[in-house]
Formats: structure tokens, C-alpha cells, sequence
């Protein structure tokens, strides 16, 4: 079974490799599309299976390396299923491709739409419930959490009300928020196992009265 530094790195190691694909399905795309008004998933169907779709399942299988950090947290069921929310949303919108910009939209958009919506969604409750009270990684959780509750309201007021402006960039913004996100989640992983590994410190006054049997003899 794999230590949670294991985990960890894994996972850090994945998110990275989704962000470079994910730039790398941006520069790759041959059309002349706009990233401000187009969402990311308008740039995948365009390279249907190409960077970004593959960016979309390392992201899940790096998520799938987190599930050790609900060791120890409050309601560790609620976060799993929350966790597990996002990782098939993430999965499913990768398999099931939206439609070409433009067109009217179809029973496949429509899966990948509320796919999407489900995945982010689901995150940023998790996030809450991960960060403990008190610590550095707790104030970078909650700040990413209410970043990514933000940038998804800016991102629905697009879509629906806004007439799409800009929709792209608030998209883009939020992917980065729960990016972040899964990176503190990833960061503590590691760090827990060193802890772990690293032992109470006794203190001077204890290391003193400390005496090996050969010492005592």
C-alpha cells in the first residue's frame, strides 16, 4: 500500500502533467478560436481525443491519488462522494464531447455540460471540508474554495444571462482555482508523511534524563 508522501506525489506529479497538456491542447489548436469567449471544452471538441481530453483524465487519476487526505478529517464519507463527484464528472466529460461552437446543442452536449458542472461543483465543498482550522494550508483551502464558488457564479452568469462574455477567462480562472485547490490537498499529503516519519520531539530537558543502559551500567 502506498505512503501518503507516495500519494502525494503522485498526484502533484499529475496535476502538473494536466496543466501542460492542457497549454499544449491551447497552442496545438489549428482553428482560430478565442479563448476568452470559448470554454475550454470548445477548444477540446475541435481536437476531439487530443491534449486536452487527456489533460481531463490524468486530472481525474491524479484526483483518485487525494483519497488518503480524508484520513482524520471531518465527515470523511461527504468528502469521498464529493471527491468521487468530481473524478466522474472529469471522466465522463472527457469521454462524452460537447458540441462544435455554434451549434444547436445535442443529448452529448448536454451530458457534458451538467458532467461539468457536477465536477466543479463538487470540489470546492470537498476543499472546505479538508481544511482544518488554524493551519496555512486551511486559509489556502478556504481561499481557493470561495476563489472557485465565485469564479463558478461568474462562469453561470456568462452562460446564461451574460450572453457569454467572456466566459472563457472565468472558465479558464476557475479550472485554475480548483487546480490549485487539489495542489494544497497534494502538498499536505507529502508533508503529513514526513510528520509521521519525523517523530515527536522530546525536548532538551527530556533528551537529558534520556540515558542508554550501557551509561547506567
Amino acid at each position: 500500500m502506498r505512503d501518503d508522501r507516495t500519494n502525494g506525489l503522485l498526484a502533484l506529479g499529475g496535476i502538473a502533467l494536466a496543466a501542460t497538456l492542457a497549454v499544449i491542447g491551447h497552442v496545438e489548436v489549428n482553428d482560430d478560436l478565442d479563448p476568452w469567449s470559448l470554454t475550454v471544452s470548445d477548444f477540446a471538441v475541435s481536437d476531439r481525443g487530443g491534449a486536452i481530453d487527456v489533460a481531463m483524465v490524468v486530472l481525474a487519476a491524479a484526483s483518485a491519488h487525494l483519497f488518503p487526505a480524508l484520513r482524520g478529517t471531518r465527515r470523511p464519507r461527504v468528502v469521498g462522494l464529493l471527491l468521487a463527484a468530481w473524478i466522474g464528472g472529469l471522466l465522463l466529460a472527457a469521454v462524452v464531447p460537447t458540441n462544435e461552437p455554434g451549434l444547436p446543442m445535442d443529448t452529448a452536449a448536454y451530458v457534458h455540460r451538467y458532467a461539468s458542472v457536477v465536477a466543479f461543483l463538487a470540489l470546492p465543498p470537498a476543499g472546505w471540508l479538508l481544511a482544518e482550522r488554524g493551519t496555512r494550508a486551511g486559509v489556502w483551502l478556504r481561499g481557493l474554495v470561495l476563489a472557485g464558488l465565485a469564479l463558478a457564479a461568474a462562469t453561470v452568469w456568462s452562460a446564461y444571462l451574460g450572453d457569454r462574455a467572456l466566459i472563457g477567462l472565468a472558465e479558464r480562472l476557475l479550472i485554475l482555482a480548483e487546480a490549485g485547490l487539489l495542489t494544497v490537498v497534494a502538498v499536505g499529503l507529502v508533508r503529513r508523511n514526513r510528520s509521521a516519519t519525523a517523530g515527536p520531539d522530546l525536548g532538551p530537558a527530556r533528551r537529558r534524563r534520556t540515558v542508554t543502559p550501557a551509561r547506567a551500567a
